[in-house]
């Protein structure tokens, strides 16, 4: 019997568009259409890209299919290729190309000022590498309840910038309120939404499915570490940071305030 070609299958359905894949190349004008911020490809790490807009901003943003818009259309940004990689090429804790046999800079003027000794751990834990080679110091300011008193005695300037970051920066939280009072060039304020830093670490690699909700009235730290049989609040942050070896464990809104006041804090500045 003679087979016949009836051509393509009328049963099946109609075929699915498929999105191209574009390499994120530096320079490369992209759009997030969840937020509608644009901009040019300036880094791209293992699971991230960070995009700078026209008036210097930078954000970034998760690789995902289909995660963007290029040209006005859904598009998927792939890792350019490797290239063979040299045995003296590493990599820091934040993804930064590491600087082999660097020693530390000579402090800069300006300063990162986050809210706890926990934060600043934290930092220097993923960051570390990065702020000694840009001569950047971290100082923890035990709070922000006196945020203004504290810039006010500092004395920002050219030169002697400061970065802030807030924990629990929404809108009509306290820190917000406290934030809104800020109004100085030489200053940058940033933050992410989680109530206390712990939060800010992917819960997986710590061995849990979600952060607890811990009821108002009680002190976030305790009412975890109770909920979770952590004993101490010192104990569950031994347990917390050691499950951080890089940026991989972090969430995304801190990692993307703390890229944004390094690059604030590092500009050269000649006016």
């Amino acid at each position: 019997m003679r087979s016949m070609d009836y051509g393509e299958d009328v049963l099946a359905g109609p075929r699915r568009r498929r999105v191209p894949e574009i390499t994120a190349e530096e320079g490369l004008v992209v759009e997030d259409p969840a937020s509608g911020f644009c901009g040019a490809v300036v880094r791209i790490d293992k699971d991230a890209v960070v995009l700078e807009d026209r008036h210097g901003a930078q954000r970034l943003f998760p690789l995902r299919p289909a995660g963007f818009l290029f040209e006005g259309r859904p598009a998927t940004l792939v890792r350019p290729a490797a290239p063979a990689a040299s045995e003296g090429t590493r990599r820091s804790a934040s993804g930064s190309v590491r600087v082999a046999d660097v020693r530390a800079r000579t402090a800069r003027g300006s300063r990162i000022w986050v809210e706890g000794v926990h934060d600043a751990e934290l930092v220097e834990r993923v960051w570390g590498h990065d702020l000694r080679v840009e001569g950047v110091v971290v100082e923890p300011l035990h709070g922000i309840d006196d945020l203004a008193g504290a810039l006010a005695e500092f004395g920002p300037e050219p030169g002697r910038r400061v970065g802030v970051l807030v924990d629990h920066l929404v809108a009509g939280s306290k820190e917000a309120r406290l934030v809104e009072a800020v109004d100085d060039e030489h200053v940058l304020v940033t933050g992410h939404p989680f109530v206390d830093i712990w939060e800010a670490v992917r819960p997986e690699v710590v061995g849990i499915r979600e952060w607890p909700r811990v009821p108002r009235g009680t002190e976030w730290k305790r009412g975890v570490c109770a909920e979770l049989g952590w004993g101490e609040p010192a104990d569950g942050w031994r347990r917390v940071l050691s499950g951080v070896s890089s940026f991989r464990e972090l969430r995304t809104p801190l990692l993307t305030a703390v890229e944004q006041l390094i690059d604030f804090v590092t500009v050269d500045v000649t006016r």
